[in-house]
């Protein structure tokens, strides 16, 4: 009996009466050809969006599954070569993935699926005009390739729009190169203090600075780099982290991971020359992000408070790196080592130091900030944000998202407020901080599709209300925080840089030019933004709502960059987790 089904014109050697009928191929192709597709255009044309996550994680899974059932189902092969081909795919998946590096794991068949499906359909393709015995060692020998290939392989992480990079295993990693330049020279010890360090004008007191807004008034810069180009005045290796630096007097001060000891590290900031280290034997690592710690050290009263990745609470001399007091945020609270590492930078209120933990009834812990003492411990939800102190209807409160919505806190008992509702669902988190637009609204967002919203807080004697002024899809920042400048918001949307109106939540332009997902500060005595991009390029953008306008850029770091950048009596600070950098910046 002759099939009417497309056979390619091959004719296929049969091992029984009953398996005379040609192979059924062309399913398996047109299962390859919508594949990668699927896999690719929307990591094109939908960079960073949950479609482009959903997409690349369950593709494969999808293109497997109908492989499967095309191979057992309608193949029309014998069924030994079926089973064998169906066996080699599960039994070299099995054994790869104990083969890969460690940061493969997570990715290996998000990675190997759609090369190992192609490979057993294209040998499908080929093997037909062989006899089944050959057909079989071929198929083996094809898969096997196609699923060892990804053991050669190294990730060093993803970027802000998901796209994974990949490295030869056997390459040194950023750190290690770091390490070995290290070899011969001794962590910097804590020394004796001479004096208190006390905070003056010019210096970078928190993360995101004196106001934790990324907003830095008084200061002018020449725009014509063509003239006065930045000048640079050291570059060194750093250990990995995404903490950014806190700067008083002539000390910048970071945190970063050295091997197995997570390190406070305060810089000389004219040189670049480490003063003191402070270590703690911790390491937090996961493979999308990488190793170190996330949190960015607060200055306050001659003393340093720095959050590490796994929950480590360290105050320290800053003069010195004394250690004074330490905390074990995670197990006083009880809280999960959240996915991607503790992310809260310390906020100073009043007498007390706040961190954000996320656990059930102890989101945010407050200690005393003399004696680290627990003070309080209030609120519920988890996000990779900051406690924002902020005026709001005149009463000063600790504000904070999480998961579930915006919430104020009295900052001297930990009690609620208020609360507003903006739940996420699906692959989101908050990561980016509350920003307050005024004394009665505020706004927050995220990323994967969900949005920026405006909220406005109103108190009528102990009761407060909230109510939704807009929200918009036209910003949805993810871990890029925004600037507010005149009526207006300046900050990512994925990875494009946008300037949305505060009025009506649209959107007024957006950039031609690509900064990743970068992030932003403001120079508001000029109307000018300074953004540093996800590649370690710094540019200088007009903050006008009528036009998109860059006015000069230069490479200032080499690697992936999510670091917030500082300008601190008129030096800029940039690092990432391989490199930090500082560049003397011409005044106007």
């Amino acid at each position: 009996m002759t099939s009417s089904a497309p056979s390619f014109g091959l004719d296929y050697p049969s091992e029984s009466p009953a398996a005379r009928r040609a192979p059924r191929l062309w399913p398996g192709v047109v299962i390859v050809m919508a594949l990668w597709p699927l896999i690719k255009i929307p990591a094109w044309l939908a960079t960073g969006t949950i479609l482009h996550f959903m997409t690349m994680v369950w593709g494969p899974v999808l293109g497997v599954v109908a492989t499967i059932i095309w191979w057992l189902g309608f193949s029309r092969l014998p069924w030994k070569t079926r089973w064998t081909g169906l066996i080699a795919f599960i039994a070299f998946l099995a054994i790869a993935i104990p083969l890969s590096h460690p940061t493969m794991k997570m990715v290996y068949l998000v990675l190997g699926a759609p090369v190992a499906v192609t490979a057993w359909v294209a040998w499908s393709l080929i093997g037909a005009r062989l006899d089944q015995r050959r057909m079989r060692l071929g198929l083996i020998a094809a898969i096997a390739m196609a699923w060892g290939f990804f053991t050669l392989f190294r990730m060093d992480g993803v970027d802000g729009s998901i796209h994974i990079t990949l490295t030869w295993r056997w390459s040194q990693t950023a750190e290690e190169r770091y390490l070995a330049s290290l070899k011969d020279k001794a962590m910097t010890a804590p020394t004796t203090a001479t004096a208190a360090l006390e905070l003056a004008s010019g210096d970078w007191p928190a993360y995101r600075g004196p106001m934790r807004d990324g907003r830095l008034a008084g200061f002018a810069l020449q725009t014509d780099w063509a003239k006065h180009p930045p000048k640079l005045l050291w570059k060194h290796l750093i250990g990995p982290g995404w903490s950014s630096f806190c700067v008083v007097g002539d000390l910048a001060i970071t945190q970063e991971q050295r091997g197995e000891v997570e390190v406070v590290a305060a810089y000389r900031l004219a040189t670049g020359d480490e003063v003191w280290a402070h270590g703690d034997n911790v390491r937090f690592n996961e493979a999308m992000a990488g190793p170190g710690p996330r949190a960015t050290p607060t200055f306050d009263a001659g003393k340093i408070y720095a959050m590490g990745a796994t929950g480590r609470l360290n105050c320290l001399e800053a003069q010195s790196g004394k250690l004074i007091w330490s905390r074990d945020v995670k197990a006083e609270s009880g809280a999960a080592l959240p996915p991607w590492g503790f992310s809260s930078s310390p906020l100073i209120a009043g007498a007390n130091v706040a961190v954000l933990t996320g656990a059930k009834g102890k989101s945010i812990m407050a200690y005393n900030a003399a004696t680290g003492l627990p003070a309080w411990a209030s609120g519920d939800g988890w996000s990779y944000c900051s406690p924002q102190l902020s005026k709001i209807d005149g009463v000063e409160q600790i504000v904070y998202v999480s998961e579930s919505g915006a919430v104020g806190l009295e900052p001297v008992t930990g009690r609620v407020l208020w609360q507003h509702e903006f739940k996420l669902g699906g692959a989101a988190n908050r990561v980016t901080q509350p920003t307050i637009i005024n004394d009665t609204d505020l706004l927050f967002g995220a990323a994967f599709g969900i949005g920026t919203r405006r909220i406005h807080i109103t108190r009528s004697g102990p009761d407060w209300t909230t109510k939704e002024i807009w929200t918009s899809r036209s910003i949805k920042p993810y871990y890029n925080d925004v600037v507010i400048h005149k009526g207006h918001l300046y900050g990512f949307d994925g990875s494009t840089f946008t300037c949305i109106d505060l009025e009506t939540g649209k959107s007024k332009w957006r950039s031609s030019k690509g900064y990743g997902n970068g992030q932003v500060l403001l120079l508001p005595d000029q109307d000018v933004l300074l953004i540093l991009s996800e590649h370690g390029e710094v540019a200088l953008v007009e903050a006008r709502p009528e036009e998109y306008r860059e006015i000069a850029s230069f490479q200032a770091i080499e690697g992936k960059t999510w670091n917030h950048p500082v300008i601190a009596h008129g030096k800029l600070l940039v690092r990432n987790g391989e490199e930090a950098g500082c560049y003397q910046l011409d005044g106007k």
